[in-house]
């Protein structure tokens, strides 16, 4: 393990728009689990009425998902951590987990993440992608269009070299349905 500050895991929109202070940011990979659209939005990026999609890791075997890894310093650990259970944690629909990662340069290091509940209501692993599509095309929550979300992630991870041919499908696809 590494000495140094307490580390966060973004595989979405902490990517684009971490929202705490950081020190570093190093693409890690989080093994055993996936990034995927598995959780109805209700909040940010839907409503209850008309729920959108965002992202969530989904425990799976064999699986594996790369992101960022954000490393906080200590004296400002207690005002990010705040900050992202109060955004995180507003259904609880996602669990507050210490995983490890990989960074890219091979160190290890124990990270905040933030995972799926399956058994919360807002669950919805194993749509087909198609579904995702039109969903996200549509709806649109309290931070703005679901469209936004998915296309700032997508492009986020293209810029940091990161693969997710689902994303990429998605991003093509919603285009393709809101005429862009």
């Amino acid at each position: 393990m590494t000495q140094g500050g307490n580390w966060v895991f973004g595989y979405g929109s902490l990517i684009w728009h971490p929202g705490f202070a950081f020190r570093d940011r190093v693409v890690a990979t989080l093994e055993g689990y996936h990034r995927t659209f598995c959780m109805r939005s209700i909040h940010h990026r839907g409503t209850e009425d008309d729920p959108g999609l965002v992202l969530a890791l989904d425990e799976a075997l064999d699986a594996r998902c790369l992101g960022l890894a954000f490393e906080v310093e200590h004296k400002d650990w207690d005002g990010a951590l705040n900050y992202l259970r109060e955004r995180e944690l507003i259904s609880s629909a996602y669990v507050e987990r210490n995983l490890h990662l990989t960074l890219a340069d091979g160190r290890e290091v124990p990270a905040l993440a933030y995972v799926i509940d399956a058994g919360h209501v807002q669950y919805c692993g194993g749509l087909p992608l198609e579904e995702q599509a039109r969903i996200i095309s549509q709806a649109v929550g309290g931070r703005g269009p679901n469209t936004e979300y998915l296309f700032n992630t997508t492009e986020n991870l293209a810029e940091l070299g990161i693969d997710d041919p689902d994303m990429q499908w998605l991003s093509q696809r919603v285009r393709e349905l809101i005429g862009a």
